[in-house]
């Protein structure tokens, strides 16, 4: 078993002390957390009405993509055919609403096209800035926010900090957007 050192960091509270070899706890969120104290929360409403907007968004960019594919593969056909289905079992489905999801997030600062039309934002708990993971991991986190007849959505009014499932996998929160208070 380590010892801890008998010196204390000159930066550290007296009580904490260095263990060798062995990462210590640092509370890397606390200042992000209290930068962000006191920030109004977005609404179910307006949160199930941006995610409604961004998912027609997908469906229009998604079908024009994939039937020109599609078409792609099948053009020198003599009597080609091209059937597209919107199903959540269709792996390019799922990889194109996470991409969607994920980058247009992260590129818009925390802001899908419709979460931008609603007026609310995504914000980091744990950075100053939502990073590109937090942003994949928040569009994966839709699909366990679905399962389970859409429980994970339902836990934002039982959460204190009106958090669904995929903002705890993420690390973040929905707020209400004001410009003298969020930096981009």
């Amino acid at each position: 078993m380590l010892e801890p050192k008998t010196e204390i960091a000159s930066s550290a509270p007296p009580t904490r002390l260095k263990w060798i070899g062995a990462r210590v706890y640092t509370p890397h969120a606390t200042a992000e957390m209290d930068r962000l104290a006191g920030l109004p929360l977005a609404s179910f409403k307006s949160r199930a009405a941006a995610f409604l907007l961004d998912m027609v968004l997908v469906l229009v960019a998604y079908m024009p993509t994939m039937w020109f594919i599609k078409w792609l593969e099948v053009r020198s056909q003599a009597n080609p055919h091209i059937d597209l289905v919107w199903d959540f079992h269709e792996i390019s489905n799922v990889i194109f609403t996470v991409l969607y999801f994920g980058l247009t997030l992260y590129w818009g600062k925390g802001r899908t096209l419709g979460k931008r039309i609603l007026g609310i934002r995504v914000v980091s708990l744990v950075h100053d800035h939502l990073t590109f993971w937090q942003s994949i991991e928040r569009a994966l986190g839709y699909g366990a926010s679905f399962l389970e007849g859409g429980f994970g959505f339902i836990q934002y009014f039982t959460h204190p900090n009106r958090c669904c499932v995929h903002d705890r996998i993420a690390e973040t929160i929905v707020i209400r957007e004001r410009r003298d208070l969020i930096k981009d």
